[in-house]
């Protein structure tokens, strides 16, 4: 296969018969879409502990790879608020220069299960586990807020919940009134600036409304309010001192190979949550806009941006869906309406770098609130009496564990107990049933030296003890002679699966039992072959049950008689 068929962007496939019409609908998609992200990129770096350019940053630097080279036509990649967490706990226990390895390693990580056409694999990722460690990062990042929504003088927050909790509730004394008040009304504009533009849009009022974001609106509005009172509230300015109004440089981290071991699974996290941001993203725009993306080509663009940003002042980029949403809503047709949104912040960067730096941090506060409330699925939770009890304890217990341990452990535990879930319930479908004679006539005359069993669904290690119900029925005086084992229903068969079933046809042989299979199709068949099952049984294997019957009726016969009857 070609190189071009292993990585081919969907940009190049946008192109074609692309017009001047089409590329003003991106444009301005892509300069929307950059009005939405200033102030979250923004947000997401300082919640994440670093400065606010590393947010922009990454907007743009990461924005333009990922709409580049990605396999989405809409989506748009940035910072996204799953990665707070896992940035500033890498912060606090590595340092930057450690960030930044673990980052690019996350992004050759990507860009490999790209290669690999690992792109599917993501979405067998459980549900439970999706919702429980996204709803547990929506947790942890509001708290992390909390900080600058009350103007805590805290100077250090430490990146445990438990520690957290102690630092704020020791700060909390110390509450700023003025910063208490920017913070609430921003948010209360927020959200009523998002009911109020569905409100008179529905009425076919204001539809402008809903393409302003009212984070924005709620940042300039704070911003002028604050300077206009000479408010006592943090802004960026004083905080970090402004905004750089130059291109990034490229930096290299002082590696450190005694730290660096240490970075293997923030490395993992990383990646894992950049793959199943991204696609989960990917697959809500396809719904929207009636595409199918290509998830390896959307992994492999994740890797090349999470590899460049970094060393440029960034922090790890993904699929983020409200930019992505915006940007459908907003018309967009290509990823060139991404690059456009990339560009504008630069501009943006480049000519109105000074303008934030009287941006309050209350209103990047409230602004993060917001997103992490919308970010979390909360009626699952209220929806979880409706789903058995292996659903509600792997939920649940991810969710604790994101907030109270740690996200990679939430992760782990999620999966490994789904897995066993899965397991389980796969064994129980998995089920033995003996032919009844009214099945099948021909049993009738043979019913103690002839029995028969059918099986259904997968015969793998989780239920190979079926085939102990068959060995159960062969004690040393049984006038049992053959046994016929239907399989035309099982759909799977493992190496156990395959092993059992060998083992049980040398049982047989011990025993003089002559063990007919019937219906072996498909993999079943393919691993009976691989594993020399097939070789053994070759004299023994029937089209189907009807089939098996009758051969086994052959069996039973005298050796003349029967040697008689196979030749004819």
């Amino acid at each position: 296969m070609s190189a071009a068929a292993f990585f081919r962007p969907r940009l190049l496939d946008a192109l074609q018969g692309y017009n001047r019409q089409r590329l003003i609908t991106d444009v301005g998609a892509g300069v929307t879409v950059s009005v939405v992200a200033l102030p979250l990129a923004m947000a997401f770096a300082i919640a994440s502990g670093l400065k606010p350019e590393a947010g922009l940053f990454t907007a743009i630097i990461a924005g333009f790879w990922i709409s580049a080279l990605g396999g989405s036509r809409v989506q748009i990649g940035g910072p996204a608020g799953a990665f707070i967490v896992i940035v500033y706990g890498i912060l606090e226990r590595y340092g930057l220069a450690n960030l930044i390895i673990a980052t690019a390693l996350s992004g050759v990580l990507l860009f490999a299960m790209g290669l690999m056409r690992l792109g599917n694999l993501i979405r067998f990722i459980p549900v439970a586990v999706v919702i429980g460690f996204t709803n547990g990062i929506a947790v942890l990042i509001m708290l992390s807020q909390i900080k600058d929504f009350f103007g805590l003088p805290v100077s250090n927050m430490p990146a445990d919940v438990v520690g957290m909790l102690q630092a704020l509730a020791a700060a909390a004394p110390q509450t700023n009134v003025a910063t208490v008040l920017v913070a609430t009304a921003s948010l209360s504009l927020i959200v009523g600036w998002q009911r109020m533009g569905v409100l008179l849009s529905h009425r076919g009022v204001a539809p402008w409304m809903r393409s302003v974001p009212g984070s924005i609106v709620a940042l300039v509005l704070a911003t002028v309010a604050v300077n206009a009172l000479d408010l006592p509230v943090a802004t960026i300015g004083s905080k970090f001192g402004g905004i750089p109004d130059a291109l990034p440089h490229f930096q290299w981290p002082d590696f450190s190979w005694a730290s660096a071991q240490h970075l293997v699974m923030p490395t993992l996290t990383l990646a894992l949550l950049g793959a199943i941001e991204s696609l989960l993203c990917a697959r809500i725009a396809d719904g929207m806009i009636g595409d199918r993306h290509d998830p390896n080509q959307e992994l492999m663009a994740q890797g090349v941006a999470n590899f460049i940003t970094p060393f440029f002042g960034g922090m790890p980029a993904t699929g983020t869906i409200a930019r992505t949403v915006t940007n459908v809503k907003s018309g967009a047709t290509s990823p060139i309406a991404g690059m456009v949104h990339a560009l504008t912040l630069l501009v943006v960067v480049l000519v109105a770098a000074p303008l934030a730096n009287d941006v309050p941090l209350a209103a990047l506060a409230a602004i993060l609130v917001f997103v992490a409330w919308n970010m979390g699925d909360w009626k699952a939770f209220a929806h979880l009496s409706q789903f058995r009890l292996p659903y509600r304890a792997t939920l649940l217990a991810v969710f604790i564990l994101t907030v109270v341990v740690d996200l990679t452990v939430a992760v782990e535990v999620g999966i490994f107990a789904a897995g066993l879930t899965f397991i389980y319930r796969i064994a129980n479908l998995t089920r033995l049933e003996e032919v009844s004679v009214l099945d099948q006539p021909g049993l009738l005359e043979h019913e103690e030296s002839i029995k028969a069993w059918r099986l259904y669904g997968a015969l793998f290690f989780g239920a190979v003890q079926l085939l102990e119900t068959i060995e159960t029925a062969m004690p040393p005086a049984t006038p049992l002679k053959t046994v016929v084992l239907d399989m035309k229903n099982v759909i799977y068969m493992d190496s156990s699966g395959a092993e059992a079933l060998l083992d049980f046809a040398v049982l047989c042989g011990q025993k003089n039992v002559h063990l007919v299979v019937c219906g072996l199709i498909h993999q079943p068949r393919d691993i009976a072959l691989r594993s020399g099952l097939l070789a053994l049984l070759s004299p023994k294997l029937a089209v189907d049950v009807a089939q098996g019957v009758e051969l086994a009726v052959t069996l039973v016969q005298p050796p003349s008689q029967r040697a008689d009857t196979l030749a004819r």
